[in-house]
């Protein structure tokens, strides 16, 4: 207590509190002038203990100028953090300035700060990047003493993070006093994520404080007499046991994977919600305006539950939350652990949790998860290493603040813990890239973006170079969005409109582009947690009035799919070959595994169960690898190849988290009694080789992944002033500009790129390999006379019509049935 001055110590008594150790610890680490990174649980006090140092240096008011920079991945997370951080500054009375600076924050406010900064600037990696491209990025950063980086672990594993990286190396150049602090919850490998902020700073120590403690969660999984669907992610048998369970709480955090099925959870609650309980929905897609009324209404006690996506997945500390429910399987304990800690957040209270399983797999990983949170198991991500197309971006964002040597921000790059190991020719290349568009495309003037000065430097070749850069900074690509713009209705008939589009009213958020290309004038669709009809489009908007309809479409939104990860993945192969677990699970899956036992045999845990039998006209091949739907459906392209090859005629294919299904015409079972058909060679790891590369060049994936590449690196720009491109404009652009580079300059600096991010997350090719290597003459092959009970699930998403409303759950239930009755042989 002797570290702290009198005032912050008189208001910690005056709430009957005192600092904890570990929060005292990252004080002293200031002190001795240390970087530090705080590994603690939620609930833990990590926010305060990441601004205690600052208070303490802030509170003669002496200090001129920006001195802390907080750094948060969520926009709702620092709007948070200020809420609470000026809360105590009132109470000690101190002169202290904290300000927010987001893509929510106003123009004026921003160009503000650039000059006349708070004491305290909340913020996120795309606005650093955005200000460190300013010219007067020296002037505003050279007093900065402080950076606390808020859950660092969720930062590290994306792009965001290697955008964040290049500016941490930047910002060390400009303010030799500074020192990071990080905050983190518990993570599987701190030494990594500590050299990570300890890599800007090379002369100066780092400490990894670590603190353990607080009471264990509270976890449990739905109890339900209802029936478990057999597959299917929309938990609709769950929303009546849901409501009665929201009744029972004060607050209720109902955490989903996708937006998707945030808008369906919501919708389902309010259709039974007869007590008119304050329920609201909180997503990416929403407005700003929307998001912020809801979590304004829960920090007031306003609401009796939340349906909510990973947008309130980081530490918000809402402490009326007494239950967390993870609807769907968590796919990682890291990120359960997480969620669970927004409720009662507290570290001695434990925190409560509900996971309620969509389908009968995921019961075993609900099971899995339990098992991994009860034992504080964590399976995060490890730091990725840095991506040409951020590099790239970086680059010109540097030209755009002042003109740079080569050597000295090669340099300054390599101390970016993502580019450590950047060679220098790598290096070279991308910056040929940003000066010409490379070999292929320096023909151009239009991708000539800077200029070399006689005397050495690299500077941009003109002002709109940092316009443009400017518009278009971050990481983050989504699908191309549309605004959707609430109006007055004009009636349809048969299709037909029957008047003009309405007035434009208020802005209800954003959807994907390829959405409304689905629909027709007149359409009904669920969004924002309302039925809206489709009323037309224009430029970038789309027009939407409210409507009643029975049958609703739900969009389908691209992104937010977590992969299930390999801890849990172990766990279920283990649940399933340990009968002595069933004991845990339901009545009604563990039947389901006696079935299949009888019936075929049980995927064991350090092998492969391939299944063979025919149905109908074709014949199936189904395989259980447990590996997430990123690798079974790389596997399964990879498979069908080869099956041609071997000329067993496939069809197609389709894969789940947990399993993966390929029909076609050729008899498996005989291609493989016969030894034409040999299962080792099908599961070589030598797929991942020629038969993978020859899969890419004729793919679709490759053209929209180099569109992704292409963006961030600023070859290709979504935003011009006053306009936006349409996704269709953009792809169109990305597609000419990768078919120029693959005919002329295959190596290009972002075709490598392209390939990298392929490998890495959306084929991941890496689980693939390790998965091929496990298995390795490990496969057990069972030829059937008809489809298995294991295989149930695969065969209801084969070819399946697309139903919507009530219907689909019976109708689901009755193929089920049906499925089963022919697995054991009654049909």
């Amino acid at each position: 207590m002797t570290d702290l001055p009198p005032v912050i110590t008189d208001w910690f008594a005056a709430k009957g509190w005192a600092p904890r150790e570990h929060q005292l610890a990252v004080l002293e680490s200031w002190h001795a002038k240390a970087s530090a990174l705080l590994i603690a649980p939620t609930g833990a006090g990590k926010t305060l203990a990441g601004f205690l140092p600052t208070l303490s240096d802030l509170v003669d008011g002496e200090f001129e100028g920006l001195h802390t920079l907080y750094i948060s991945p969520l926009k709702a997370l620092a709007v948070d953090v200020a809420r609470n951080l000026t809360t105590p500054i009132a109470e000690m009375g101190l002169p202290i300035k904290v300000e927010t600076r987001t893509g929510d924050t106003p123009a004026s406010r921003r160009a503000r700060q650039r000059v006349k900064p708070p004491h305290i600037l909340l913020t996120t990696p795309e606005q650093i990047a955005l200000l460190l491209s300013h010219p007067q990025a020296e002037l505003l950063f050279g007093s900065l003493r402080r950076i606390v980086l808020d859950e660092l672990h969720a930062l590290v594993t994306s792009k965001r993070g290697e955008l964040l990286s290049l500016a941490l190396a930047r910002l060390a150049k400009l303010a030799p006093d500074l020192r990071i602090t990080a905050l983190s919850a518990t993570v599987a490998r701190p030494d990594l994520l500590r050299d990570w902020i300890a890599q800007p700073l090379p002369d100066k120590p780092t400490h990894l404080l670590t603190t353990s403690g607080g009471a264990p969660p509270v976890l449990e999984i739905l109890d339900t007499s209802q029936r478990l669907p057999w597959a299917g992610h929309s938990a609709n048998y769950a929303h009546h046991d849901l409501y009665e369970t929201i009744k029972l709480h004060k607050t209720t955090l109902l955490f989903v994977n996708t937006r998707s099925q945030a808008e369906m959870l919501f919708q389902g609650l309010w259709a039974i919600n007869d007590d008119m309980l304050p329920i609201a929905l909180h997503h990416g897609s929403l407005s700003v305006e929307q998001r912020r009324k809801v979590e304004s209404a829960m920090v007031e006690g306003r609401l009796k539950a939340v349906v909510c996506t990973s947008t309130l997945d980081l530490g918000i500390d809402w402490g009326d939350v007494d239950l967390v429910v993870q609807v769907g399987a968590p796919k990682g304990s890291s990120r359960m652990l997480q969620r669970i800690g927004r409720a009662n957040h507290r570290l001695d209270e434990p925190s409560k949790a509900l996971l309620v399983p969509s389908n009968r797999f995921e019961v075993l990983e609900c099971e899995a998860a339990l098992e991994a949170v009860a034992e504080s198991h964590q399976d995060s991500e490890d730091p990725i290493t840095g991506g040409y197309d951020v590099l790239a971006q970086h680059v010109l964002g540097m030209a755009c603040a002042e003109p740079f040597l080569a050597d000295e921000l090669f340099e300054e790059i390599r101390r970016a813990w993502p580019y450590r190991d950047l060679p220098r020719a790598q290096f070279d290349r991308v910056l040929d890239f940003v000066a010409t568009g490379g070999y292929a495309l320096r023909a151009y003037e239009r991708y000539a973006r800077l200029k070399k000065t006689e005397d050495g430097h690299w500077r941009i070749a003109n002002p709109q170079v940092a316009q443009q850069y400017r518009l278009n900074i971050g990481t983050i690509v989504e699908e191309p969005m549309v605004r959707v713009r609430l109006v007055r209705g004009r009636g349809f008939k048969k299709g037909q409109t029957t008047g003009p589009i309405g007035a434009g009213g208020r802005v209800l958020g954003e959807m994907e582009e390829y959405f409304f290309g689905t629909l027709l004038i007149g359409d009904t669709f669920m969004f924002g947690g309302e039925i809206v009809a489709f009323e037309g489009m224009k430029d970038n908007e789309a027009f939407v009035s409210r409507a009643q309809a029975s049958d609703p479409k739900i969009p389908s939104y691209m992104g937010g799919r977590f992969p299930l990860s390999t801890y849990l993945a172990e766990r279920v192969r283990r649940i399933m070959d340990s009968p002595e677990e069933w004991t845990k699970l339901p009545d009604q899956v563990s039947d389901w595994l006696r079935l299949q036992r009888d019936i075929s045999v049980l995927p064991r845990r350090d092998s492969l169960l391939v299944e063979t039998f025919p149905r109908g006209a074709q014949n199936y091949m189904v395989c259980y690898p447990f590996e997430g739907r990123l690798a079974h459906q790389t596997l399964g392209m990879l498979l069908t190849r080869r099956l041609e090859r071997a000329r067993a005629r496939p069809l197609g294919f389709i894969a789940s988290e947990y399993a993966l299904a390929i029909w076609g015409l050729g008899d498996l079972s005989g291609l493989i009694r016969t030894d034409r058909l040999s299962l080792d060679d099908l599961f070589s790891e030598d797929m991942l080789g020629d038969d993978l590369e020859d899969w890419l060049d004729e793919s679709a994936l490759m053209k929209r992944t180099f569109r992704n590449c292409a963006i961030i690196a600023g070859l290709i720009e979504r935003r011009h002033p006053g306009k936006e491109k349409t996704g269709r404009q953009i792809t169109m652009s990305s597609d000419l500009i990768y078919d120029v580079l693959y005919q002329h300059e295959p190596d290009h600096i972002l075709i490598q790129a392209t390939r990298h991010d392929a490998a890495r997350g959306l084929l991941d090719i890496e689980r693939l390999g390790d998965m091929l290597r496990r298995i390795r003459s490990h496969i057990v092959h069972k030829p059937l006379e008809r489809v298995s009970p294991l295989a149930v699930p695969l065969m209801l998403d084969i070819g399946k019509e697309p139903i919507f409303g009530e219907g689909r759950e019976s109708a689901m239930a009755d193929a089920a049935d049906e499925l089963i009755r022919e697995a054991m042989g009654q049909i």
